[in-house]
């Protein structure tokens, strides 16, 4: 028996463009997006531009490297976007994890330092 036709429920191209727009509000570039997925920057193009499609793996890692939700990126909710601002802070201390251990424990101690001045912290 034949299957039905698939039904489009989100082009790629909207996905694309979604992505890009997400992307863009965390002022980053799609090799800085790449690098944090571990692909090349012209996959984030081939995505963005609608030539490919992505996978439901592929989306939880663009969610997570972008810190949206599915939802932001497939179009269903616009809540619960952080600032570029904040996203800006956020991609800076994932890189971050990229440091060794003992780089890792000083950017901390200036982070706290400056914390504890402010009054944010009273540790």
């Amino acid at each position: 028996m034949p299957r039905p036709p698939k039904t489009v429920l989100i082009s790629k191209k909207e996905i694309g463009q979604r992505l890009r727009a997400t992307r863009r509000e965390r002022d980053m570039s799609q090799a800085d997006l790449a690098e944090l997925l571990g692909v090349t920057q012209p996959n984030i193009s081939a995505v963005e531009i609608g030539r490919r499609g992505i996978t439901v793996q592929q989306l939880v890692k663009l969610c997570r490297a972008l810190h949206v939700s599915p939802d932001d990126i497939l179009g269903e909710t616009k809540t619960g976007r952080d600032s570029p601002k904040r996203s800006k802070l956020l991609r800076r201390l994932q890189l971050a994890e990229r440091l060794p251990p003992a780089d890792q424990r000083a950017l901390l101690g200036h982070l706290d330092a400056l914390l504890k001045s402010r009054g944010i912290i009273k540790r």
